[in-house]
């Protein structure tokens, strides 16, 4: 039984040369060291900085390819591998990939780390001693918030998701600022680990911000009535949705609320694309 712990960087002495690598000692404790997660060339008796873990046999196995953090330390991870009802495997720097738990993820499997998502995680075991990684709760994450002194309304920001609930998302934006998204302030759920860009709707007086991910309303508009239009197009130039139609069908059709497409037609009447009548809306053929 070793009383090394896992998951972290160890000074170690090279016992002897294997067939495909080395055997590593400290203290009681040996571990195998593959010649491919070497960085150079070991004699007996040289001593090296190595990170160690138990492999998927539970055997103790050592690399010279240190990782970004270690247990007890976080960093950012990227997501290599998404395996349903498992988890999701990071990157963590080293030449090893490692899960996160499928209860350390969210609920709704839709919001999971997608690949290429980063997640700010440290490192933890589970009950057989194999590594795994753990996201950082919002506790744990007010160490690495900057106060927001310098930013101002309206500002672009952009930034990695580190939680996700029905209310909102939190993000860690680049220059390192708390900012939160209401869920009104999006057209759908972020995932955990997204990277997202948004615009500051409000600094709070304690140095966080509140961001909104839903371009200004003059842009929604215009992108609203390119929509319509589009549709207009694709069916010769006449539709059946008018300002009466029903919000569930327009929703349904166009993806937008009801007082979006109201608003939305009334640009395009006013500038004289479109015209409503006897039930149907068309396009004015200029």
């Amino acid at each position: 039984m070793t009383t090394m712990q896992m998951g972290t960087i160890q000074l170690m002495t090279v016992l002897r040369k294997s067939d495909q690598g080395y055997i590593l000692q400290k203290g009681k404790t040996e571990a195998f060291l593959s010649e491919q997660e070497t960085t150079r060339k070991l004699l007996n008796g040289d001593k090296v900085d190595v990170f160690v873990y138990m492999d998927k046999q539970d055997q103790i196995v050592a690399t010279m390819n240190l990782p970004q953090m270690v247990m007890g330390t976080y960093g950012w991870a990227s997501v290599v591998k998404v395996v349903p009802n498992l988890g999701v495997f990071v990157h963590i720097g080293s030449s090893i990939e490692v899960l996160v738990s499928v209860d350390d993820l969210p609920i709704v499997e839709a919001v999971w780390p997608d690949v290429g998502d980063k997640l700010y995680v440290t490192l933890g075991q589970d009950k057989k001693g194999r590594l795994l990684a753990i996201p950082a709760s919002e506790e744990q994450l007010r160490d690495e918030w900057e106060i927001a002194d310098s930013v101002k309304l309206n500002d672009r920001v952009s930034g990695y998701v580190y939680l996700t609930s029905k209310e909102g998302s939190a993000m860690l934006t680049e220059r390192g600022n708390r900012a939160f998204i209401h869920h009104t302030e999006r057209e759908r759920e972020p995932r955990l680990g997204e990277y997202v860009n948004g615009r500051v709707i409000d600094v709070k007086e304690d140095g966080t911000l509140n961001v909104s991910l839903l371009p200004f309303k003059h842009e929604r508009i215009a992108d609203d009535a390119e929509a319509i239009l589009t549709y207009l197009k694709q069916r010769g130039g006449v539709m059946v949705f008018h300002d009466k139609s029903s919000p569930e069908s327009i929703q349904e059709t166009f993806h937008m609320s009801k007082s979006a497409f109201k608003r939305a037609m009334g640009r395009l009447m006013k500038q004289r694309q479109i015209i409503q009548e006897d039930g149907y809306t068309k396009l004015i053929d200029k």
